[in-house]
């Protein structure tokens, strides 16, 4: 009796777990999902906390009323209208030259010398000319005498004048294309001098020793320029054209002098844009002291005629670092912001602009670095 029970246990036990089975197959969904996310807040690397703010003491931003002001890179060129070329129009070979690239030359200096068939050509035309015209002057005296006594017929007289009157326009003629070509009547010579028509600087040499000179059609041997004024050039884009204008201004900055400042005034906006740049050629016209030289960059920045408000703060309230500026200003909890900023200019008493970051009003930490070496230990 005790084995049959046990085996009726046994199989409700069986039967039990078989209808557990056979369920409708459905789980517990909440214990098999994953776990909520869990969100961790990192930390502010711009704002540190120190334990007495008191040691910092705090400036307020003063208003500072300033223009805006765009700064663009360009480079120093000649002025067009002080640069002279120098021209031979004589044909020939060169046979000497005095002056080199770079160097400053004095109006009228000699500059180089050609032999030319051209001069040759023009002298030969001359001296028949003016044989020719001494030939007709003696013919005319000769027939005046004759009609004066009236051996000769008053057309014989009038065809020697007519004679005459030629002779002298050929020698005229023949003198003049003489000068053109650089000669000289006095010194009759197939070697022509070519002189400095303007005083400054050789800023272009086309021509060396024994090289052959083409006259019009050929570079020029040499290009004069005058660099007591000069121009800057500089790259402006499309969306800041607005802001320049004709007859203002502009500070110039030698990246050789970055200490020295020059003014200059807009002369010329270019009217085409670089398609690919999208920039336009602005020209400034600036007195040349002697520091600037053909090709030098510089740093050109024009000021806007609008007044704006700006914040100015003490010098030393900002922070150099990363090739950024930085401000600290208070927070909440013993706590200290680390805001950016964009410096403008140095103004007196060792205050600095403030052209974005923060407005006048707010207080900033008067020693930025005081603070970034304590946050730093």
């Amino acid at each position: 009796m005790i084995l049959k029970g046990f085996e009726t246990t046994a199989l409700v036990f069986v039967l039990g777990l078989f209808l557990s089975g056979c369920g409708d197959g459905k789980s517990d969904s909440k214990a098999e999902a994953p776990p909520p996310a869990k969100i961790e807040h990192e930390e502010d690397v711009s704002v540190v906390q120190v334990s007495q703010p008191e040691q910092f003491p705090l400036a307020t931003a003063a208003a500072f009323q300033s223009t805006s002001q765009l700064s663009a890179t360009g480079t120093v060129s000649p002025d067009i209208s002080r640069t002279v070329p120098v021209i031979s129009i004589a044909t020939g070979r060169v046979v000497e030259i005095h002056a080199r690239l770079g160097d400053t030359v004095k109006k009228g200096q000699l500059l180089l010398r050609v032999q030319s068939a051209d001069i040759s050509g023009a002298f030969s035309d001359y001296r028949k000319a003016v044989a020719d015209e001494q030939l007709a002057r003696t013919q005319w005296e000769r027939t005046k005498l004759l009609y004066d006594k009236g051996a000769v017929a008053l057309k014989d007289l009038e065809v020697a004048q007519d004679a005459e009157d030629k002779a002298k326009v050929d020698v005229e003629n023949t003198a003049e294309r003489l000068r053109v070509l650089g000669g000289n009547l006095d010194h009759p010579t197939a070697v022509v001098d070519i002189l400095a028509p303007v005083s400054g600087v050789i800023t272009d040499q086309q021509v060396t020793n024994a090289a052959g000179v083409a006259g019009l059609s050929s570079p020029n041997p040499f290009t004069i320029s005058d660099l007591s004024s000069v121009w800057v050039l500089c790259d402006v884009y499309e969306n800041d054209l607005a802001n320049v204008h004709v007859g203002e201004t502009a500070e110039i900055r030698l990246n050789a002098y970055p200490d020295k400042l020059f003014t200059g005034r807009i002369s010329n906006i270019g009217p085409v844009l670089d398609p690919s740049l999208r920039t336009a050629k602005v020209r400034i016209e600036v007195r040349n002291p002697g520091l600037m030289r053909v090709g030098m960059f510089v740093t050109a920045t024009f000021h806007s005629q609008k007044k704006e408000t700006r914040a100015s703060v003490p010098a030393s309230a900002i922070l150099h670092l990363h090739d950024r500026d930085w401000v600290y200003i208070p927070a909440q909890d013993k706590k200290f912001r680390r805001v950016e900023v964009v410096s403008g200019t140095t103004l007196p008493n060792n205050m600095q602009e403030i052209v974005s970051g923060i407005k006048p009003g707010q207080q900033v930490v008067s020693n930025a670095l005081v603070l970034q070496n304590t946050v730093e230990q």
